[in-house]
C-alpha cells in the first residue's frame, strides 16, 4: 500500500489518454468528426485529463462546475476544484455530437458534447472577477478593468474567449512535443509517483517554477527538503506571457542548478504542460490540487505565488488555504477536499550581514542590507543588459540565460511590479 499522498477526488488517477488498439481506433474514427480548433490553453488542459494530471476531471465543465467552481471553489458534486477547465467555442454543434480537438495541425482528443451555454460579456466579467480580482492595489474596484484590460493576461484570456463553453468527456489521443521534447523532464503523475515509492519519501513538497531558479528558489527548495524526504521541482513547460523565458532555456537552467548545488537523491525535477492563467491565489491552490495527484502532500507557497503586476497581495496566495471548503470543516464525503497543504515561506533573501540567506522571521537587518529576489527583476536585468547583483543566482545559471538573452533579436519590456521590486518591504 502507498504512503503517499492519494489522488486529489477520491477516485484514484483519472487518466483520458488512449493507448494501443483502443487509440488507433479512435484516431481512425475523429479523422471523420468535425474539427475544432482549440487554444494552446486548452491543449494543456486536455493533456492533463490525459496524464491523470487533473484528476478526478474526465473533460471540461458544464455550466453548474463552471459557476460553482467560479463562486465557491466547487464542483457540482462538491468537489473541491480552484479554477474552471473549461472549452470556448464559435462553433455551432449540438448535444451528442462527437468532435475532434485540434491545436495546430495535431488531433488532440475527441469529445462528446454534453451541454452547451453561452457566455456573455457579463458572465466573463463575472469569471475574471471572481478568479482574477485580488487584494493588491491593481484589484481596487476603481481601477481593476482599467489597468487588467492592458496588463492582465489571464483577464485578456477569458474576455477574449469566444461566445460558447462546451462541455463534455474527453478521450485524448495525444501529449504533443512534450514526451520527445522534454525526454526525463515531462513526467506523468504515475511516474513521479513510482519515482517517489523507489526513494521510499511519503512526505514530497513541490516547488512551482515559471522562471529559472535564482537564489530564493533554491533557499525555498532546501528549507522542504530539510523536513521531507524530498522535494519535486516542476516547473511549467507550457505557454507563458511575452518576455518569459522559454521552458527550453529554463530547463537548461535549473538542470544546472539540481546538478551543482542539491543531493541528487532528495530531489527530482521535472515539468508539467499548462499555460499560466496568472490567477495568484487561485492558481497557487490549483498548483496544489494537481500536485496531489502527482504524489506532493505539501506545496512551497512564498510570496507572490503565481502572481502578475500588483493585482494581488504578497502572501495572499498563502492567506486564501484558510479560507477555502474544508480547511476548517471537515469534508462530508472522503477525497473531496485538497489534502495538499500549503509550505508557507515568508520573504526570502539574500543578507550581506547575516552573510547568507535569509527571510523577514529570521533576518533582523534593514533592506539596504538585502538582495530582493524575484524572477521578474532577474528577466529585467538580463533583458536591459544591466549587471546583476552578485548573490542573487548562481554564475553558472546566468551563464545559460545571459547567452539565451544574446541571442534575442527582439525583447519585450519587463514591467516591474512592487512585489518584485523589494519597495514594499
Amino acid at each position: 500500500m502507498s504512503n503517499l499522498v492519494a489522488p486529489h477526488g477520491g477516485k484514484g488517477l483519472v487518466c483520458a489518454l488512449l493507448e494501443g488498439a483502443e487509440l488507433a481506433a479512435e484516431q481512425k474514427k475523429a479523422a471523420g468528426l468535425k474539427q475544432i480548433e482549440i487554444s494552446p490553453r486548452a491543449k494543456g488542459d486536455l493533456i492533463m485529463m490525459g496524464c491523470g494530471g487533473f484528476s478526478p476531471l474526465t473533460g471540461f465543465m458544464k455550466k453548474a462546475d463552471w459557476k460553482g467552481v467560479c463562486e465557491s471553489f466547487l464542483m457540482e458534486d462538491g468537489t473541491f476544484w480552484p479554477v474552471p477547465v473549461t472549452l470556448d467555442m464559435d462553433e455551432e454543434v449540438k448535444v451528442g455530437e462527437e468532435l475532434a480537438l485540434v491545436n495546430d495541425g495535431e488531433v488532440y482528443a475527441t469529445m462528446t458534447v454534453e451541454e452547451v451555454y453561452e457566455m456573455t460579456d457579463a458572465d466573463r466579467k463575472w469569471e475574471c472577477e471572481k478568479v482574477f480580482k485580488g487584494e493588491g492595489e491593481e484589484s481596487a474596484d476603481d481601477c481593476f478593468w482599467k489597468i487588467a484590460m492592458e496588463d492582465h493576461p489571464g483577464v485578456q484570456m477569458v474576455m477574449g474567449q469566444k461566445k460558447f463553453n462546451v462541455a463534455g468527456p474527453v478521450k485524448v489521443l495525444s501529449e504533443g512535443e512534450y514526451p520527445e521534447q522534454y525526454k526525463g523532464v515531462y513526467l506523468r503523475p504515475a511516474e513521479t509517483r513510482a519515482a517517489f515509492e523507489e526513494k521510499g519519501w511519503s512526505t514530497v513538497s513541490a516547488l512551482q517554477l515559471r522562471n529559472p531558479m535564482h537564489r530564493s528558489h533554491e533557499f525555498l527548495a532546501k528549507i522542504s527538503i530539510e523536513v521531507c524526504d524530498g522535494c519535486l521541482i516542476h516547473s511549467l513547460i507550457g505557454n507563458l506571457k511575452p518576455g518569459d523565458i522559454p521552458a527550453d532555456v529554463r530547463v537548461k537552467a535549473i538542470e544546472t542548478l539540481v546538478d551543482d548545488y542539491f543531493v541528487k537523491d532528495n530531489v527530482i525535477q521535472a515539468g508539467y504542460p499548462l499555460d499560466m492563467r496568472y490567477a495568484g491565489p487561485r492558481e497557487g491552490l490549483l498548483h496544489a490540487t494537481f500536485r496531489q495527484n502527482y504524489g506532493v502532500n505539501r506545496m512551497l507557497i512564498g510570496r507572490d505565488h503565481a502572481g502578475v503586476g500588483d493585482f494581488y497581495g504578497l502572501f495572499e496566495a498563502q492567506e486564501i488555504f484558510d479560507k477555502i471548503p474544508y480547511a476548517t470543516e471537515a469534508c462530508p464525503e472522503p477525497g473531496k477536499a485538497l489534502l495538499c497543504e500549503p509550505m508557507k515561506i515568508d520573504w526570502t533573501f539574500y543578507c550581506y550581514k547575516c552573510d547568507g540567506m535569509a527571510s523577514l522571521r529570521t533576518c533582523p537587518h534593514n533592506k539596504e542590507e538585502r538582495v530582493i529576489l524575484s524572477g521578474t527583476k532577474l528577466r529585467k536585468a538580463l533583458s536591459d543588459g544591466a549587471e546583476v547583483v552578485d548573490h542573487f543566482g548562481r554564475d553558472e545559471v546566468l551563464v545559460v540565460l545571459r547567452a539565451y538573452y544574446e541571442g534575442l533579436t527582439e525583447k519585450v519590456e519587463v514591467k516591474m511590479q512592487n512585489a518584485a521590486s523589494g519597495d514594499s518591504m
